[in-house]
Order: C-alpha cells, then structure tokens, then sequence
C-alpha cells in the first residue's frame, strides 16, 4: 500500500505543476478563447467517459497493476505532447491521449487499491490516497508557480515535460505493489457485465450524486486559476501557494478526519462536504468583486483553505462506500462506473463552467455555491436507500 501511494505521489506532483496552468496555457500562451480551452479540459472527461468501462472490464479480467501501468503511458504520451499545441486541433488531440488514461487510471487504481485493504480499513485507504495525492499537486503547483511565466513559453514546456516524467517513475515502481488474486480465480464465479452493474439502483444514485459534486466542486477548481489571474490580477507564483495550502490542508487535516468519521454517518458528511464548498464559491465570489493583486491571491487561499477541508469529508466517504457496495466480481466496474461520475462532472462543469467565466465571470462562483448546496440536500435524502450496515464509516 505504502508502494503504491508512494508511486502516485511523485505522480501527483506532476500534474500539480502543469494542473494549475493548463488553462493559462491554452489561453495566456496559445491565445484560446476560455471557451475553448474549457472544451479542451472537457474532452479530458470526455475521454475517460468512454475508455472507464473498458478499464473496469480490464481491471477484473487481466488485474489493477496491468491495466494501471497502460493508463500511465498514454497520460505521458498525452501531457508530454502539450509543448507542440500551436492550434486548438493539436490541444484536442493531445487531451484524447490524456483522457484516455485519466479514465484507464482510476478504474485501475481504485479496484488495485480496494483489493489491497481489508473492507474495514477502506476508508483510511482512501484517505491516505487523497493525502498523497494532494501533497503531491500542492508541491507540484507551489513549484510550477516558480516555473511558469506568460512571458516566456517554454517555462510551460518544462512543466509538462516533467509531468510526463512522473507517469513514467509511477510505471517503476508497480513491479513492487502486489496484483490481489483476481475474484473469477478465488471463487468460480462467472464473469461480471455491466448489466449486473447499471441495476444497482443505489450505486446508480450514489454515481449520479458525485457528478453534481464534481461539477460543481472539483470542476470549477480548474477554472480558479484563469479568473484569479485576468479579473484579479493574482501572478503565476501566487496561483500556485493558493493550491499549496489547499493541499497542505488535506495533508494535514485528511487523516485525522477521517479518524473522526469513524463510526458515524456517511452521508451527512458528503452533505457538510457541500456546504463547505459553496462557502468557499462564495468567498471567491467577494474577492474577485473586490479585491485585486496580493490581498485576492489571500483571500483566494482562504477560499481554498475551506474547499480543502471540505474535501477530507469526501476522502474516506465516496470510495470507500462504492468498494462496499460492489461485490468482488464487479469490483473493477463499479469503480469504472465511479470514475465515469467523475469524468461527466469533469465534462459538465468546465464545459458550462468556461464560458460562463467568458461571458460574465462573476456570475460562476454562485452558481456553483447553489448547485453544491442541492447536492447535499440530495445526499441526505439518499440516506435511507442505503443499508444500515453501510450507513456508517468503519470503526
């Protein structure tokens, strides 16, 4: 376990160094309109829609480990190739690659990552993951933030060469992570379909859920950067110490969260989660109006302080309520179906999200505190579809 967090955080801090820019590349450097480069983070999720279900197919035939280290060469492959984008074509083509791994990469890592733990740790599995992850993009984006100036464009091609680097010191080390023996070995079961899957009514409901959350959450963290730079005049270094603190605060806070969690019940802390968020929209929404420079770059990091802690809620909650849903047959493609959730909310919200940020910037942040807060309203009235016995984080 500790091998394979180890991996993903050096891979973590590669897409911290390029994730706070990308925006600000396609835009700033490569002239794209918003419009445009929000299409291009869309076809991300886009991509990973489509190639998540075979990943899930592939992680229960063939295992995580394998169907992981295929998902790394192509997110190299694809961020590697961002340096040549001279027209939005280009940009397309090299997301294509990217997608396709980010939706490869989840499915893997995830069904990889619940095989490795027993049912009852799960939750602090899945915060480690989120405390390793995010250390990693919160010193990647506190040293691309020293890297990256519009001024001059190649400091963007040092960014994404060192982040197809890590994909590649990830692939290293999956030689020293266990593969757990594949469900149809141990019991003679027949093999799973995604039929079996898409009649869980409940996961169906749980999934449905987290796109909302992501759309109006994760999605709109993508967009922060480009609005905190052209309507408050917040410099490169300073995008990258806010998502350093947003960082630091998972890293330090995730694990005694999920500590606290233990034993109570899941579903209202999705629904605090929300309401964290939404305060946090809204104090971007303050700052941008009101404030330029070094004192919104603060009040920027605030909000990120707050969105962070809000996502330790999230950590130990979401994953590890779908491993507990699905049986070990299925594990790969409920986690296929998991990652599918996100890649929609990754379509839906910079796709919306973007050109809302074109046309009237200020008007997203609300919107996106609205849409977060029926999304826990929405959680707490799923509660009672769920079984008692999964009601509750493990204690």
């Amino acid at each position: 376990m500790w091998t394979l967090e180890a991996g993903g955080l050096v891979n973590a801090f590669g897409n911290g160094i390029t994730f706070p820019f990308l925006v600000i590349y396609l835009h700033n450097v490569r002239g794209f309109s918003l419009g445009t480069a929000g299409l291009v983070l869309a076809t991300n999720g886009a991509m990973s829609f489509f190639v998540s279900p075979l990943a899930g197919t592939l992680s229960d035939r063939i295992g995580g480990r394998v169907t992981l280290g295929g998902a790394l060469v192509l997110m190299a492959i694809g961020y590697g190739s961002f340096p040549l984008v001279h027209e939005p074509w280009q940009a397309f083509v090299s997301m294509v690659f990217a997608g396709a791994g980010n939706g490869s990469f989840w499915p893997s890592q995830s069904t990889l990552l619940a095989g490795l733990a027993p049912q009852a740790r799960r939750h602090a599995a899945y915060a480690l993951q989120r405390v390793s992850r995010n250390l990693g993009i919160g010193l990647g984006g506190l040293t691309g933030g020293l890297i990256a100036t519009t001024d001059d464009p190649k400091s963007f091609t040092i960014l994404f060469v060192v982040d197809a680097a890590t994909f590649l010191a990830f692939i290293a080390v999956l030689p020293f992570v266990p593969d757990p023996k594949l469900p149809l070995a141990e019991e003679g079961a027949r093999p799973g379909r995604y039929r079996d899957v898409v009649r869980d009514r409940l996961l169906l409901a749980v999934v449905g859920l987290n796109v909302v959350f992501v759309s109006a959450g994760y999605a709109q963290v993508e967009l922060l950067p480009a609005f905190a730079k052209n309507e408050a005049g917040v410099s490169e270094r300073e995008i990258g110490v806010i998502f350093l603190v947003n960082t630091l605060v998972i890293v330090f806070a995730q694990l005694p969260i999920a500590r606290m969690l233990e034993g109570r019940r899941r579903m209202p802390a999705l629904a605090l989660m929300t309401a964290l968020w939404a305060t946090s929209w809204l104090i971007v929404l303050v700052a941008g109006a009101t404030l330029e420079a070094a004192a919104a770059a603060a009040v920027f990091a605030f909000a990120g302080f707050v969105f962070g802690l809000g996502e330790c809620f999230q950590g130990p909650t979401q994953g590890a309520l779908v491993a507990d849903l699905a049986p070990p047959r299925l594990r790969g493609r409920y986690m296929a179906l998991s990652t599918i959730s996100w890649e929609i909310g990754f379509v839906v919200g910079p796709a919306i999200g973007g050109f809302v940020l074109g046309r009237e910037p200020l008007a997203l942040w609300p919107l996106a505190a609205l849409v977060c807060v029926l999304g826990g309203l929405g959680a707490l009235a799923l509660e009672r579809a769920i079984p008692p016995q999964f009601r509750l984080t493990p204690a």
